[in-house]
């Protein structure tokens, strides 16, 4: 260890491990540089380091929420999944954490955030698991760029079996009896296809082959914002006859197959509404285009179609999620219960008080 005057300054010229240091005197006079050399042997002779730790940077859960929006979000999900996530940082997130250090964020501080949610917002459970699945991303990703060591534990909520709605073959005549033009052709191919309501008002003529009486999912629209179908994979849907003849009978003024006046894709705001009135005026009760999916698979289902053909169709990532609709007739549970007892006969009387479908 070394005393050096370069100029005004004292400099310390530090040889370890074979690697050689030079610091800075904070005294310009000899007696202080000499005073600090000093100190620095000392530190050395106690193993200490040389440099002051610097203190770690304590970061807010908006910070890393933010930055986590714009890096990893923007560059992992599609344009409409970024958007729905800033969407729930913005309204509920960020709100309730924004100024807790994002390192102090406990087991408890979840279970409040879940109390806040169901109590004062009044959301559904499956609402607010997806709030919390969204919070668990963000903070272990904090944890891969070592902003944090851990997070805390998250449990999710319990959400009841979910129910849905679908159309009998009478309610589908009286609905497509009662519409008209554009809404009449766009309700009869998302029953006939099982379409996602996005994936609907996407559709453009050159995803129809005519030829072969095919339709091919390429795109979804979701809040305006057009990008991939769902699970980012297309499909292809046969076209029944009926399908094939209305489409042949459309005009091709726009890109888009359904549009409004200006050649632009429909918005499910406009949809909404005209499908709640062909309700009204079919004497029917409201119902949402979802329930056009629910009543294609639940048809197919209950016509013994295969599951693993359903789910294709749907494009479901999961036969789990196809198994919802597996629908059957009370006749075929009564052939199941036959063949366990070929001599046993149901009384007709009481089977017709039974249910006509239920759900596995």
């Amino acid at each position: 260890m070394t005393l050096l005057k370069r100029g005004n300054s004292y400099w310390i010229d530090i040889g370890i491990n074979r690697a050689r240091f030079r610091k800075r005197s904070p005294d310009n006079s000899y007696k202080g540089a000499k005073a600090y050399e000093l100190l620095l042997r000392q530190k050395l002779a106690r193993g200490q380091p040389l440099e002051e730790a610097k203190p770690e940077k304590k970061y807010l859960f908006k910070e890393v929420a933010l930055q986590w929006l714009e890096t990893y979000v923007r560059n992992n999900n599609k344009p409409s999944e970024y958007m729905n996530r800033k969407s729930i940082l913005r309204s509920n997130l960020i709100p309730f954490f924004g100024d807790k250090r994002i390192d102090t964020i406990s087991t408890y501080d979840v279970e409040c955030f879940k109390h806040y949610l169901l109590q004062d917002k009044m959301l559904m459970p499956k609402s607010i698991n997806n709030y919390l699945c969204i919070l668990s991303r963000c903070l272990k990703s904090a944890v891969e760029w070592n902003i944090i060591k851990d997070i805390p534990k998250i449990k999710l909520l319990k959400v009841p079996p979910q129910k849905f709605d679908y159309l009998s073959e009478i309610e589908i005549d009286k609905l497509l009896e009662h519409a008209t033009g554009l809404w009449h052709d766009m309700i009869l191919l998302a029953l006939r296809t099982g379409l996602r309501f996005g994936e609907l008002i996407a559709l453009q003529w050159r995803d129809i082959n005519f030829t072969e009486g095919i339709l091919t999912v390429n795109r979804n629209i979701v809040r305006g914002i057009e990008g991939s179908p769902k699970n980012n994979k297309s499909r292809a849907v046969p076209l029944t006859s009926s399908v094939i003849q209305t489409l042949s009978n459309k005009k091709h003024d726009s890109v888009y197959i359904f549009h409004d006046e200006n050649g632009k894709p429909l918005t499910y705001k406009v949809c909404s509404i005209r499908l709640q009135k062909i309700c009204k005026m079919s004497s029917l009760r409201k119902i949402t285009w979802h329930v056009f999916r629910h009543t294609f698979a639940s048809h197919l289902a209950a016509k013994k179609n295969s599951i693993v053909a359903i789910k294709e169709l749907l494009g479901h990532s999961d036969i789990r999620i196809t198994m919802r609709y597996a629908h059957v007739n009370l006749s075929v549970l009564q052939s199941a219960i036959a063949t366990l007892e070929p001599s046993f006969q149901f009384n007709g009387t009481i089977a017709s008080q039974v249910k006509e479908k239920i759900l596995i």
